[in-house]
């Protein structure tokens, strides 16, 4: 008898062993493959700062405070802080594709609800559904990248994972501004409901089913794994470094649109909407991140990343509006190259428990964001746009000594 479970056992071990030598890596991904993988960034991101290009509106039609229209844009990106380390421990149990495909729908519903709110807190709470979806998107999708591919396939489609996120960021607040305009931010939502419910049914029929994934239901054996995330040197420098870029980008860009909505620049919401179209250099240039990763590694890429971007920072304090996007298109650059480095670089040196590691760095990465929706509406308040640049380059400095001390990796100590 036991024989008989000793030779089970070994079964069990080389029916394993089998499965992994049958991943085979994709060094070239089908074009559908990768549009796919990009559309499940756009829209995911469609919705989480689409509310940036109609604050100035909202602020009159509700009376609201700086601080009341930072945190309405906090309040999904506190969200999906909170909900990503658990969306990534249930999938780690119970699947990959259904849960993307399930949080895209339920995506739709608090989308729809906005165009109905009657008050800023109600915008708030519809908000804050939406970002409770969102990391069953995002994590997910992250793992399910580094399950089911392998070699160069991986970088390159995280790279197309991440422009579609920055083009889902460009085109929820260029849609909604403009959709303002013409039929009213209400009505603008259900659009992009709409919008979203079709994004579902085109990742249901086109993103192939998980063929490496294995269920781990045990939660005894995912505390386990989050004990060991918590002191992995990789993952902890990817959450400190993530949570400086989101902190960075959503202090930008929301208060950036209360100071072109301010004399003298006065812009209106179509206008603010076309200020978003610096994203699209994101787009283009965060696939071309894959090479410098490759050439220079993660750490001098991000430090370089991190630089840039503070450069630019530092050109929205000039006055000409033209100064402005050329600091906010060099600034959004530098932080779409840092985070495509970084969650390659958690894909890349993470194995165990991806999905889980995933949602640690987006927990971080967006309690950095929620800071920086609430500190910096706080600063805003006090001084203003140029108060806020340096609260953003102080934060800067922050990332560039992570990337400094914390990606180059050392050799293990002898015992």
């Amino acid at each position: 008898m036991t024989k008989d479970k000793s030779n089970g056992e070994n079964s069990a071990l080389t029916g394993r062993g089998i499965q992994a030598l049958t991943k085979v890596p994709f060094d070239s991904p089908s074009w559908v493959l990768k549009l796919t993988i990009g559309l499940i960034g756009m829209f995911a991101f469609l919705q989480v700062y689409s509310i940036q290009a109609v604050l100035p509106v909202l602020m009159v039609d509700f009376s609201a405070t700086e601080v009341q229209a930072g945190m309405i844009v906090g309040a999904t990106v506190m969200a999906i802080a909170i909900m990503s380390p658990f969306l990534g421990m249930l999938s780690d149990a119970v699947g990959r594709k259904s849960f993307i495909v399930g949080a895209l729908l339920f995506l739709a519903i608090p989308t729809a609800l906005i165009a109905q709110s009657p008050s800023i807190g109600w915008i708030g709470m519809w908000r804050f559904m939406q970002g409770l979806s969102v990391p069953g998107i995002t994590v997910v999708t992250i793992a399910y990248i580094g399950e089911e591919f392998g070699g160069r396939a991986v970088t390159e489609l995280m790279s197309f994972y991440v422009s579609g996120s920055v083009l889902g960021g460009f085109m929820g607040r260029f849609l909604l501004g403009h959709l303002h305009e013409y039929i009213g931010w209400r009505a603008g939502y259900y659009v992009m409901a709409a919008m979203t419910l079709i994004g579902a049914l085109w990742v249901g029929k086109m993103l192939p089913s998980s063929r490496h994934f294995v269920a781990n239901p045990n939660f005894r054996s995912a505390m386990q794994t989050l004990g060991e995330h918590l002191t992995n040197r990789y993952v902890v420098t990817a959450c400190l470094l993530g949570a400086c870029v989101l902190f960075s980008l959503v202090g930008c860009f929301t208060f950036i649109n209360l100071h072109l909505a301010g004399t003298p620049y006065e812009l209106g919401t179509g206008a603010l909407a076309n200020i978003f179209a610096v994203y699209l250099i994101g787009v283009i240039i965060t696939p071309l991140s894959t090479t410098l990763l490759r050439r220079f590694g993660a750490a001098r890429t991000v430090r370089v990343a991190v630089i840039f971007s503070m450069l630019g920072a530092l050109l929205t304090l000039v006055t000409p509006l033209w100064g402005i996007v050329v600091g906010l298109a060099i600034m959004s650059s530098g932080v779409f190259i840092t985070q495509a480095a970084t969650i390659s670089y958690i894909a890349v040196n993470v194995t165990k428990g991806r999905s889980l590691a995933s949602g640690l760095y987006y927990m971080a990465y967006y309690t950095g964001g929620t800071m920086g929706a609430w500190l910096c509406g706080i600063v805003y308040a006090r001084g203003q746009w140029p108060m806020t640049v340096w609260l953003l380059l102080f934060v800067q400095v922050l990332a560039l000594l992570v990337a400094s001390f914390g990606m180059i990796k050392t050799k293990p100590r002898p015992a």
